[in-house]
């Protein structure tokens, strides 16, 4: 295929709201522009957006407003004239990150002119449903709504081959692609005057073990393990520091928690960082990232650690653990408070072995956007002559 390529990135979440899938959405629509084809983003409107920052078109189409502190809006794609207008622009294939309003939206304009379709599948959306939708009924329908968007795709893609139990779960029984996403922090040892600049502005003592958490304030991303295993190893009388980077909808239940265990003084608190350089500086500073989530496909968090030689402790068989040998490129534990503050006081301590985990995980586990994005372009062109073949176009 010799024409340059237009692609439709279909994402429900983009900045101002910050999640996993934005960040994915930001780095495909990049990189894509920059050294590949013709790349628009296509997501709901968002009262705060700021789309002139971005060097690449972003089409926003109608959306509900929903106040939260994640500022997430609910695509509202029903019209039948914002069909038309991705019609009109003549995509070659339309690339959805969530089988959501955005895959629903993609439907509705492939019924009108046929367009292949990928779906990259990035979330356990199993547990927002039975979490959330309180109704066996409106469960139901929010299963076939994910499963009929799903299916609709020409081709499926997980950023983990354990994400297939996701899939099957909901009810999904076709063929799927593993393209796992790429990290868009460089590798890099971050220097000490970092280190040294961030330990004073924190008052983190010389020598102590410094734990990182990074990503959503969420209870089921297994924080609360996290926080048992800590308090567990202060009640043994260990000192350390457990950095929290990130915000969410239960920050302030996470917070009231962490006084309660009485771990206030050895949490560090950090809040939103939006600044790329900033965060790669608290990976630098960290021993150990503590990432036992069972709910992440992929866990970007664990490469952005890998590319500052940070290891990374998971949970065993987990999505974000695949391809994690223990004690060689991280290492693994239960899914306990238990078992994590038993993997944590064997090693806390033995800097050497940190580091040299560190930096193997930084050799063998790190993969870059621009990899991940150009195995996703050579596989577009597939897509594309799959769905011509199939149609009989040449």
């Amino acid at each position: 295929m010799d024409k340059k390529l237009k692609i439709g990135i279909g994402t429900d979440a983009f900045p101002p709201t910050t999640d996993g899938i934005s960040n994915v959405a930001q780095n495909y629509a990049d990189l894509l522009n920059r050294n590949f084809c013709e790349a628009v983003v296509i997501t709901p409107k968002n009262p705060n957006q700021q789309d002139y920052k971005y060097n690449y078109e972003i089409f926003r189409y109608k959306s509900w407003w929903v106040p939260s502190k994640e500022g997430y809006s609910v695509g509202w794609p029903f019209k039948d004239e914002l069909h038309q207008e991705i019609i009109r622009r003549d995509f070659d294939l339309l690339h959805s990150h969530a089988p959501l309003a955005t895959s629903y939206y993609f439907r509705r304009v492939v019924e009108k002119k046929k367009i292949p379709v990928v779906l990259t599948y990035h979330t356990k959306y199993e547990y927002d449903i039975d979490k959330r939708v309180p109704t066996k009924p409106a469960r139901d329908f929010a299963y076939n709504f994910l499963l009929n968007n799903i299916n609709a795709a020409d081709e499926v893609w997980v950023t983990s081959r354990g994400t297939a139990s996701s899939l099957r779960k909901i009810g999904y029984q076709g063929e799927f692609t593993v393209m796992p996403n790429g990290c868009d922090l460089p590798v890099t040892d971050v220097s000490r005057d970092d280190i040294a600049m961030i330990k004073r502005k924190h008052s983190i003592p010389e020598g102590i073990p410094v734990f990182l958490y990074s990503g959503r304030m969420i209870w089921y991303k297994n924080i609360r393990l996290i926080l048992d295993a800590c308090s567990k190893l202060k009640q043994e009388g260990n000192d350390f520091r457990l950095i929290m980077l990130g915000f969410g909808a239960d920050e302030n239940a996470i917070k009231r928690y962490i006084r309660k265990s009485g771990l206030w003084d050895r949490v560090i608190w950090t809040g939103k960082i939006l600044d790329r350089q900033e965060i790669q500086g608290y990976y630098g500073i960290s021993d150990i990232l503590l990432f036992p989530s069972v709910f992440d496909t992929n866990g970007l968090v664990v490469r952005e650690a890998a590319a500052c030689a940070t290891p990374s402790l998971l949970v065993r068989s987990s999505c974000a653990a695949e391809d994690i040998e223990d004690c060689k490129t991280g290492f693994l534990c239960m899914e306990s408070a238990h078992s994590i503050a038993s993997v944590l006081s064997k090693i806390m301590y033995n800097k050497d072995l940190l580091k040299s985990v560190g930096k193997r995980a930084q050799s063998d586990i790190y993969i870059s956007w621009d990899d991940a994005v150009a195995k996703a372009y050579e596989r577009y062109n597939t897509v594309i002559d799959n769905f011509n073949r199939k149609n009989g176009r040449t």
